[in-house]
């Protein structure tokens, strides 16, 4: 009878050791949000997550798509969500020279997918022939506002700029021959270029300046920054072997078809529209440049306590990162 008591104990006491210890094959949740569902340059979440990626970093993404990336921006400020994806910088600069606890955790498209196209039909075919057209663009402040100034700035050319919307509304526009040249972003238009229905003239990232500028970021909030740093770190981890997948798997662009209901290979999309290099979270770049443009100004301490991107130690003028930023009081 001893004996069994004896056992029982040491039963019960392990038991209760057991309950105390974390379980191995528990997973950390994220919440996730994204200002669009079926972009190549923000699915890295739910593609890592089907091909069990994220699991392999004991983390389960909770993912939710807004009406905006402002939007998203909010709720992670606010502390609703963990972390926001395809955050414009622009926007992030101005809530952190506001004071919101706002941290970038790392670039997500450094450049820009966005691109300019006509019809087969125009006569339009080299940027030469753009000269005194209508170009259109989404809306003032937007990024192909910026975008289209830069190209044509660069290209020394004068033509006409139109506010058209999103690419649907704008494609509707170019059809109905009151804008001479369309905008869009992929994967809008990428079905009609390889049916020849479209032809692209340029690409916002044939522009230098435009491609040296980091455009969107990952985000969290200070809070989260401090309370899960390891979670997102795995995350971050995680995020940068799906990149890695996604440029070398033919499974990859084969689900984000699915993903996106294209037709197609969509292969140009990633060949052509968005390369790696667009895509990676440690390039964070031309930050003085997207302030200037924000106009907003950060000293060399504020853009430390903005930027956390993990396995890297911050530096300004470090190789790859953004140019020295003079220390104000």
């Amino acid at each position: 009878m001893e004996l069994r008591r004896y056992l029982d104990c040491i039963l019960a006491s392990g038991a209760a050791l057991l309950l105390l210890l974390p379980s191995a094959s528990a997973e950390d949740t994220l919440k996730v949000a994204s200002s669009q569902r079926g972009a190549w340059e923000s699915s890295a979440p739910e593609l890592g997550q089907r091909a069990g990626i994220f699991k392999k970093h004991g983390i389960t993404l909770d993912l939710l798509y807004t009406q905006g990336s402002y939007e998203a921006q909010q709720r992670v400020i606010s502390g609703g969500l963990d972390l926001g994806l395809d955050i414009d910088l622009m926007d992030v600069l101005r809530a952190s020279v506001r004071g919101a606890p706002v941290r970038i955790i790392g670039a997500n498209v450094t450049g820009s997918t966005n691109y300019w196209y006509v019809l087969n039909t125009s006569p339009i075919r080299t940027i030469e022939d753009l000269v005194d057209k209508t170009i259109a663009y989404e809306e003032n402040g937007s990024l192909s506002q910026y975008n289209v100034l830069d190209f044509l700035k660069k290209n020394r050319l004068k033509a006409k700029l139109m506010p058209t919307g999103g690419p649907a509304a704008t494609f509707n526009e170019v059809v109905a021959g009151r804008v001479d040249v369309g905008w869009a972003t992929p994967p809008f238009g990428i079905d009609k270029i390889e049916q020849r229905e479209i032809q692209v003239i340029a690409r916002a990232n044939d522009v230098p300046r435009i491609q040296g500028m980091t455009v969107s970021v990952l985000i969290t909030n200070a809070a989260s920054l401090q309370r899960r740093k390891d979670v997102l770190t795995r995350f971050m981890q995680a995020y940068r072997e799906t990149i890695d997948w996604m440029y070398s798997d033919p499974v990859a662009l084969q689900r984000y078809v699915e993903l996106a209901g294209l037709e197609g290979s969509a292969s140009q999309l990633r060949d052509k529209f968005i390369t790696k290099d667009m895509l990676s979270s440690d390039k964070l770049a031309g930050l003085t440049t997207v302030m200037k443009d924000a106009k907003v100004r950060l000293s060399r301490r504020q853009v430390a306590e903005l930027i956390h991107i993990f396995g890297q130690q911050y530096k300004a003028g470090a190789a790859g990162w953004f140019p020295f930023l003079p220390l104000r009081p």
